[in-house]
């Protein structure tokens, strides 16, 4: 056999025999969903930069029925600054809040900070608190042309973004672009995080297929918006600067956070993305009578684009009444196979692990040993576990990674672990390989079992 770690597991379903304590059905799960920006705009004197877009909070599963009575939430962004949060039900069965009133003054002299999500019951009972990622403090949008050294405000191909216009410049008049039932709509309150790929149209294909490429978004290039949760997508546009209500034609420079930019159809060159109060449209942009090289663009025409991130924790407590916090929330982020047939190890890397932690293939629980915060080890349990005792098999077989509290408290995680048949006579030298491949980073070790 050989053995393949890789990371983002998805409805992968398995075949498991010989389950144990604490097996759980994945329709219990509770997930809390943090979306939040990639750097915060600094407010000066009297005025008050609010976050844009706001920090939003979505609660969502089944196993939340018992309690979304009673939540209540809290979300800060230093020791001082404390906002409750107030959950909407919406139509799906998520609960859903955003906070819109947080900012960080000029008094504050940090240049990264992380926001925490501090969740209570209604008995004042704490769930736990949950930490967005790290984000960068900026004084103001950066009109200079980004190079490597500022790489962090770059936008890059496969990352998240968000888009959203304000008209006339009016901070009342926002409006964010999001997906509503597989429609494109411009909202008020809800904003979508968007994957943008930059690429070019192979023209060779029958559909003139989008073929993906890797770096920086450039304006000029042709990008693709995706829904992260739908998977709704824009046709390919070309990104291009925007400079005092014009569409600018000859820049080919990096795409920075806070940028002001247009999305011109390709299909019609004329043709831009467009906002219409709540509706989506295209514009017919007009030529510059003194300079060839812009078109004039309406104010609906004109987006501001920012990274964002999404962070997502899901747990599953069945009908256990959990006493203590689900935080501190461990987290992996990477995975290393040590040995291999009867010995294979994995080496678990990641955050805020402790003693009282097993980690679980599938519903099989392993070996685990606690060697610090940030390390767990473990031994893999033998293939039979999962296949009915036979050792031979010529199918993949592929589990989920968890982790269980002494106490049964499931955390999943998105990594998986592959069981996978040798049908080749002689297996190459012993070796590992890193692979990296749409910001996703996979771990594959090949190795001779017998």
């Amino acid at each position: 056999f050989l053995m393949l770690v890789t990371g983002l597991f998805k409805d992968v379903s398995h075949p498991l025999l010989g389950t144990r304590e604490p097996a759980r059905e994945d329709h219990a799960d509770q997930s809390i969903v943090i979306l939040h920006a990639k750097v915060a705009q600094k407010s000066y004197g009297n005025e008050k930069r609010f976050f844009c877009p706001p920090p939003c909070v979505y609660i969502r599963g089944h196993g939340w029925r018992v309690m979304q009575d009673h939540l209540k939430g809290e979300e800060t962004n230093s020791q001082a600054d404390t906002f409750k949060l107030l959950f909407d039900e919406q139509p799906n069965s998520r609960l859903f809040a955003c906070a819109k009133s947080l900012f960080i003054s000029d008094q504050d002299k940090r240049k990264h900070f992380r926001l925490v999500l501090q969740l209570f019951l209604g008995n004042r009972q704490e769930l736990g608190s949950f930490q967005s990622r790290m984000i960068k403090v900026i004084s103001k949008p950066s009109q200079k042309r980004q190079s490597m050294k500022n790489a962090d405000l770059c936008i890059s191909s496969c990352s998240r973004v968000a888009l959203f216009n304000r008209l006339r410049s009016q901070t009342v008049s926002t409006r964010y672009l999001s997906v509503d039932r597989g429609a494109f709509i411009a909202s008020a309150r809800q904003w979508t995080a968007f994957t943008i790929t930059m690429g070019k149209l192979d023209q060779r294909a029958d559909q003139g297929d989008f073929v993906l490429s890797e770096g920086f978004i450039c304006y000029g290039c042709v990008v693709q918006l995706v829904c992260t949760e739908s998977e709704v997508a824009l046709p390919p546009m070309v990104i291009r600067k925007v400079n005092k209500q014009h569409a600018i034609l000859d820049v080919d420079e990096p795409v920075s956070q806070l940028h002001k930019c247009a999305f011109q159809f390709r299909d019609d060159p004329h043709a831009y993305l467009c906002l219409s109060n709540d509706s989506i449209i295209q514009f017919q942009a007009s030529p510059s009578v003194r300079d060839p090289s812009r078109v004039l663009l309406n104010d609906g025409a004109c987006w501001t684009i920012i990274g964002v991130e999404a962070v997502e924790f899901t747990f599953n407590q069945g009908l256990t009444c959990i006493q203590t916090p689900v935080s501190p929330f461990p987290v992996i982020t990477g995975l290393e196979v040590n040995g291999g047939g009867h010995v294979a190890m994995l080496e678990i890397h990641g955050e805020n692990f402790s003693p009282h932690l097993k980690v679980w293939f599938g519903n099989c629980e392993a070996d685990t040993m606690f060697k610090s915060q940030k390390s767990l080890l473990c031994v893999v349990p033998d293939v039979s576990m999962f296949s009915d005792g036979w050792r031979c098999l010529r199918r993949v077989i592929t589990v989920p990674l968890s982790l269980v509290r002494l106490d049964s408290l499931i955390y999943r995680t998105s990594f998986s672990f592959t069981y996978s048949p040798e049908f080749q006579p002689q297996l190459p030298p012993v070796h590992a390989e890193l692979t990296e491949s749409s910001g996703k980073r996979e771990m594959v070790l090949v190795s001779e079992l017998t």
